[in-house]
């Protein structure tokens, strides 16, 4: 054991040597661990070790991005998206075959492909179908790949087709204070005048008779009212002011004798999966929440979205307040990392009882997806979210932690495993292996950049999420959001991504049945 986790560390340091803004990320533990398997193969851990890893990662990949999977699922968009990725996914497993049966191994060609997607899922469930450490090699060797790649032909098709791209000018909350001066609007809620205004906007302080309050649907303007406006930008409030009246700076933020912002965490289990329009809070306090923060990102507030442990949540009421919403929350930094061992336990278990069932396919035999049904339960447990009375998400930074421990522990066992083999393919093939895992991956990137652009004539962005999903790194990822200043490559990597993951762990589950017979 001391092996493995000194393989881990010197795995990490090695991962975060950058060349030319490029790092090898956690990919680095397996060459780590390789070359410890190779000069000391006695230390090898035992495969359970690997098999847990990688479970605990796909659970939390699929708790995490269930929700915005089966959006991908539902709309036009989604759809257009994962065919996109999809057609990539088959032409890589196209040549894949072709050079299978050109006389590579089986093991080293889905070696090949797993590797040039760096999805280490599909790598396991090579090993797993085909009973030997040889896709291993493979994918050892087209991993380096895998991750420069993507980034260099991306850089390329930027470079080439020079497209638009529209980038928002802030994404951040913006506050306008207003004096009410339409008279068609005295007498009416607040509901009404919603509806009037520009879109993301939103009132959410009322000031009249020198006393601030919450501004509710039902609560009435009058003529001497003064309102604090929210909204996505300068412009937007800019338009709301002269609908409503005119700038009134000061008026209402300077005083907090009766209305203040507190900032809060959500940890109260009670509250975890519950909507925002059900929060009632006891002795009949008022609030009002004007913003939530789920990690990096910024929420938009409404009745129907669902509390996760470890949100920040902005709110606006009396600062006599402050004491009971801070109970009523729960407001414990602890909730950003703890999560529910009865949730994780159910899943986990579901998922291998899911995996090892087998199915029946005509002129093939028997399939079991394997570790691919712990993916497939997650997917279903992070749409779900809270099911009587259990709580199936995992707050970010825990999902995060898990996600990391899991691929490591699973990417040192299998290199320590394969180290020897490793060696003696390297030595043997020379650069030959190379070419075939550099051919594999234009294969996957080549056709969503063309059909992307030229045919099916998606953004930019949208594309190199898509690409960024396909291959399956998270490096291709913030390379692709540094390259276009969007939020569109994380959207269509969290609808893209498990689906894909899926598909490449049954197209290597599948494949052997063909060659074995």
């Amino acid at each position: 054991m001391a092996a493995l986790f000194l393989t881990i560390a010197i795995g990490y340091l090695v991962g975060q040597v950058n060349v030319h803004g490029m790092s090898l990320g956690v990919g680095a533990v397996l060459f780590v661990a390789l070359a410890v398997g190779w000069f000391a193969p006695e230390s090898v851990p035992v495969p359970a070790i690997g098999t847990l890893g990688l479970a605990i990662f796909l659970y939390a990949v699929g708790v995490q991005y269930g929700k915005e999977f089966f959006r991908g699922l539902t709309t036009a968009e989604g759809r257009r998206a994962n065919s996109l990725a999809l057609a990539g996914v088959f032409a890589a497993g196209a040549v894949t075959l072709a050079l299978v049966r050109s006389g590579i191994a089986l093991g080293y060609g889905l070696g090949l492909f797993a590797g040039s997607g760096t999805s280490t899922p599909t790598l396991q469930a090579a090993i797993q179908s085909l009973g030997n450490d040889d896709p291993a090699v493979g994918y050892s060797v087209a991993y380096p790949f895998g991750v420069a790649g993507p980034i260099l032909l991306l850089q390329i098709a930027i470079l080439i087709l020079r497209p638009r791209i529209e980038v928002p000018a802030n994404t951040d909350q913006e506050l306008q204070e207003i004096a009410v001066r339409n008279r068609e609007l005295v007498g009416k809620r607040v509901a009404e005048i919603a509806a009037e205004l520009p879109a993301g906007v939103r009132i959410v302080a009322v000031r009249r008779d020198d006393r601030n309050q919450p501004a509710f649907p039902e609560t009435i303007l009058t003529e001497d009212s003064l309102v604090l406006a929210a909204g996505p930008n300068r412009q937007s409030l800019d338009q709301s002011q002269v609908l409503l009246g005119e700038a009134a700076p000061g008026r209402i933020t300077g005083d907090r004798r009766d209305l203040d912002y507190l900032n809060v965490f959500v940890s109260r289990s009670v509250l975890i999966g519950r909507p925002l329009g059900e929060l009632t809070a006891p002795d009949g306090i008022r609030f009002l929440v004007t913003h939530i923060r789920r990690g990096d990102v910024d929420l938009l507030t409404r009745p129907n979205l669902l509390l996760e442990s470890g949100d920040r949540v902005g709110l606006l009421t009396e600062r006599a307040n402050f004491p009971a919403m801070r109970r009523f929350f729960g407001d414990s930094i602890k909730g950003t990392a703890e999560f529910s061992y009865v949730s994780i336990g159910l899943g986990l278990a579901l998922g291998f009882f899911i995996g090892a069932i087998q199915v029946p396919l005509p002129g093939i035999g028997s399939l079991t997806i394997g570790l691919a049904g712990v993916l497939v339960v997650a997917l279903v447990l992070g749409k779900l979210g809270h099911t009587y009375g259990v709580n199936w998400t995992i707050p970010l930074s825990a999902n995060l932690v898990l996600r990391n421990l899991g691929l490591t522990l699973f990417l040192a066992q299998v290199g320590m495993t394969s180290g020897p083999k490793f060696a003696a393919t390297v030595a043997e093939t020379g650069l030959l292996f190379l070419g075939y895992g550099a051919l594999i991956l234009l294969a996957l990137v080549l056709p969503i950049l063309v059909l992307g652009h030229y045919v099916f004539r998606m953004p930019f962005d949208e594309v190199a999420g898509v690409v960024s999903a396909a291959c399956g790194n998270a490096a291709i990822l913030e390379f692709s959001n540094k390259l276009v200043r969007t939020e569109r490559p994380d959207i269509a990597y969290a609808m893209i991504f498990p689906g894909v993951t899926v598909v490449k762990i049954l197209f290597v589950d599948i494949v052997p049945t063909f060659f074995t017979g």
